[in-house]
């Protein structure tokens, strides 16, 4: 279900930006995804703050798979 607080456009272009997003949080380098990419992803629920630190949710992941399969094809 889209979120009301971040419009459609913008999501298309967060799919992107989370796999992206994801390689930076692996190598401890999430200063460099952006506050405002950041914000967007904990409000789509994709990203989520757990002890300070920022992970990837369930949803998030689910994402991920489906743009790294588009860009497969």
């Amino acid at each position: 279900m889209p979120d009301p607080l971040v419009p459609a456009l913008r999501q298309e272009a967060l799919r992107s930006l989370l796999v992206n997003a994801t390689v930076l949080l692996h190598r401890n380098r999430a200063a460099d995804i952006g506050e405002e990419v950041i914000d967007d992803l904990v409000a789509l629920s994709w990203l989520e703050w757990a002890g300070g630190s920022l992970r990837l949710t369930a949803t998030g992941a689910n994402i991920c798979a489906q743009v790294k399969g588009e860009a497969k094809t």
